[in-house]
């Protein structure tokens, strides 16, 4: 049998035996860039995205998800077709897509592909040799590469080695890589950078480790990898907020990870980035009961310099791994200039982004363990829910949360959020844990479960998007549905939005009411951040599936000529 090629790939494929049929596909798709035009990305491009491109992890650096586009719409958007398909690696996939003068580039653990945006033609390979025989097994399952970033003729991606490679944009041939920290300490990456006023921007992770470090943001020089400036997140010995970890010596400051890219607005000149909880998790076991500055916070840097310009920290001395790292959304909203963020609680927080001051806080209503100040957004654990080591502990919701990596979107038009959720509880005991150099709080997290369950008030499905009006925290709809969410949402101006769960099912609703208006079953779930683009004037929908053997991205289109 002859294996066609390009646009006919998919066609070969279809339904029946399609993660065999594209993966011979790729095994016959001419590798290497063709000729073709290709424009530099500038600051300007990415504070101002070409509504054809996906320049950026959510498109625009204000972490809306959004796209302008509108050929595909509500009236024929049950029209969509399946126009190409492309395997992806092996391995944890949760790919943001970029796409910039009709060429998709698509990360994968240790695998960056660029390929024909139209047709689903490979272009180039980039495939990652750590820098020691060790590094996979030090990184072992926290390899996952889930975005990248495009700026002038580069691609740049972070690895699970804690490197920053550029790449040429058109040929995948390496122009450096840069060393950002040692992989033996822990240090990894596991999202890619953001570009900000030319500086490639990246949050570190892997900082669960005992070392006399810190985890870190930093900035670098896009032609030679360079370091600009590197921000801790943790407050060391001696500095300001040091003194929220009491007596704890540096080495047992561990935690705030900034592991999902930041947002950027040109107005107020600032970077947002977001950290994790302190680890390990429980008060009890890494013994300070302080507000421990910086984690899980949201911290406004200079993008310049690095220097810290506010912070709010969400829940001070947070003790049960529900953290606040997830993305923050920009929203100029009622006369203010406001960033929003839900984390694991399920609390949609709203703080001024010039000031980082309190404004709103709204709780879904499914965590047990806190309450929250409207007036002031200052949080209080509730009675008998501060861990005791050995003390059985009962809470909501368990530690993947009311809502994980999978973003939200904002739609300007609704003026709504949506977000992809799945409430749940857990019971089991926190323990104490030895202090020593070396040790990796993931080998004895200090927590004995006795088992998770889907929250009561969630009913029999396990997963939801929810409409989230970010005045009144107001439920508008939601699509339930029997597995947790496997996606990000997109939103676009047609009045779409995309949603995904883990039984492999791809729905696309009215923004307004939730209806379904296109569904259709993958050969594995959606796991990452769908996005549309256009080339030549015709729409795409790309939704990135993952699952092992049936990684692929799966390309839709309306029929051609279907579109004004």
């Amino acid at each position: 049998m002859t294996v066609p090629t390009g646009r006919t790939c998919i066609r070969f494929a279809r339904w029946t035996g399609v993660v065999a049929a594209l993966v011979a596909c790729l095994v016959v798709a001419t590798a290497g860039a063709q000729e073709r035009a290709f424009t530099p990305v500038t600051d300007a491009m990415l504070q101002d995205p070409d509504p054809a491109d996906w320049l950026s992890w959510r498109r625009t650096l204000d972490g809306q998800g959004y796209s302008p586009l509108d050929q595909i719409d509500r009236g024929n958007v049950g029209e969509l077709q399946l126009v190409w398909g492309w395997p992806l690696a092996p391995g944890l996939v949760q790919a943001a897509p970029l796409v910039h003068d009709g060429i998709m580039f698509v990360p994968s653990p240790r695998v960056v592909q660029a390929v024909d945006a139209v047709t689903g033609d490979r272009l180039w390979e980039y495939r990652r040799e750590f820098e020691a025989s060790d590094a996979l097994e030090a990184v072992g399952a926290g390899m996952r590469t889930r975005s990248i970033a495009i700026y002038g003729d580069k691609i740049y991606v972070n690895t699970s080695d804690a490197h920053i490679v550029a790449l040429d944009a058109l040929t995948g041939d390496v122009a450096w890589d840069h060393t950002v920290a040692d992989f033996r300490l822990g240090y990894r990456y596991t999202s890619g950078p953001i570009v900000v006023n030319g500086l490639i921007v990246s949050g570190m992770t892997g900082c669960q480790n005992y070392k006399n470090d810190v985890c870190f943001i930093s900035a670098h020089d896009p032609e030679t990898g360079e370091q600009v400036w590197r921000t801790s997140t943790i407050a060391r010995p001696g500095e300001p907020g040091g003194d929220t970890w009491g007596d704890l010596p540096l080495t047992f400051r561990a935690g705030a990870d900034s592991w999902i890219p930041g947002a950027y607005d040109p107005e107020t000149n600032l970077t947002y980035w977001s950290t994790s909880q302190a680890k390990p998790w429980a008060r009890v076991s890494r013994k300070t009961d302080g507000d421990a500055l910086y984690t899980n916070s949201v911290l406004a840097l200079d993008p310049a310099t690095g220097e810290l310009q506010w912070y709010f920290q969400f829940v001070p001395g947070e003790t049960h791994d529900l953290d606040d790292v997830f993305e923050s959304v920009l929203i100029d909203h009622r006369g203010r200039k406001s960033l929003f963020k839900m984390g694991k609680h399920g609390i949609l927080w709203e703080l001024d982004r010039a000031t980082g001051a309190f404004v709103a806080a709204h709780d879904l209503g499914y965590q047990n363990v806190l309450d929250v100040d409207p007036a002031t957004g200052e949080v209080t654990y509730r009675p008998d829910m501060i861990p005791v080591a050995g003390v059985e502990l009962d809470f909501c919701p368990d530690f993947g949360g009311v809502r994980n990596w999978r973003a939200s979107a904002y739609h300007p038009g609704t003026q709504l959020l949506y977000i992809p959720i799945h409430p749940t509880c857990v019971r089991g005991m926190f323990t104490e844990l030895e202090q020593v150099e070396g040790n990796d709080y993931y080998a004895d997290r200090g927590w004995f479960s006795r088992g998770s369950r889907v929250h009561p008030d969630s009913g029999e499905h396990a997963g939801h998007l929810i409409a989230m009006d970010i005045d009144t925290g107001e439920i508008r709809w939601r699509h339930s549905t029997a597995t947790r969410p496997g996606s990000a949402a997109l939103t676009t101006a047609g009045g779409l939005v995309v949603s995904a769960d883990t039984d492999r099912n791809l729905f696309i609703h009215d923004v307004d009411t939730g209806e379904v208006l296109f569904h259709t079953r993958l050969p594995g779930s959606v796991q990452g951040f769908p996005i549309s683009y256009a080339v030549d004037g015709r729409q795409y929908l790309a939704a990135p599936v993952g699952g092992g053997r049936t990684n692929a991205v799966y390309v839709f289109a309306l029929p051609e000529g279907a579109a004004p």
